[in-house]
């Protein structure tokens, strides 16, 4: 009996949806094909089915977490409701929170990736630099800053999550996640007067 129409493009996606999770939470070169499988509730033989290799899966895994992100960040923008902050400000304290932080498994795949980029293979690397600029070009047109912001903006966010989830003391975790917060802020009032 054949499978129902549509049931390959299902089974890849929960394939995407465990691999994006198992890296966000674990990193690219801990986690092996199996495991990805066992998370999406299949075997292991039936992953060549779906991905030619490995680096296709990072890579496409990279591209669903990044728009995952990116849709994630629009919502808060979107519901901000405060005038005294900007839709920007929403962001930021949103990425820049306790919350985030420990949501490892949904959360923004560049802090748990960008460590071990530069030793995976080139087509991982352009595909990273792709999806990093993709989070920056949101970034940069939601604030309507000039990209060199945007740039020192996304760098600052991912690399105070990034060390934020790295420490093992709770209370600096929460300190390097405010600085973050007040210098990106301060950053954009920067970047505005500039304007």
């Amino acid at each position: 009996m054949p499978y129902p129409e549509g049931h390959k493009l299902r089974v890849r996606q929960h394939i995407l949806t465990s691999a994006a999770k198992a890296f966000r939470t674990h990193g690219v070169q801990n986690i092996s094909l199996p495991y990805i499988m066992k998370g999406a509730g299949l075997t292991h033989g039936g992953f060549y089915a779906h991905f030619e290799n490995k680096d296709q899966l990072v890579i496409e895994a990279c591209q669903f977490a990044i728009s995952d992100t990116i849709e994630m960040l629009q919502r808060v923008a979107d519901t901000h409701q405060d005038a005294e902050q900007t839709q920007l400000e929403a962001v930021i304290d949103f990425y820049l929170s306790p919350l985030h932080r420990d949501q490892t498994e949904t959360g923004c795949i560049l802090p748990a990736v960008s460590g071990e980029i530069s030793q995976l293979s080139g087509t991982i690397r352009q595909a990273y630099t792709r999806e990093l600029q993709r989070l920056i070009a949101f970034i940069t047109n939601l604030a309507e800053i000039d990209p060199s912001a945007g740039y020192a903006l996304v760098s600052s966010m991912v690399g105070t999550i990034a060390l934020a989830r790295a420490v093992s003391d709770p209370k600096l975790s929460d300190d390097l996640l405010l600085a973050g917060k007040v210098q990106a802020k301060r950053m954009i009032e920067s970047a505005l007067h500039s304007n």
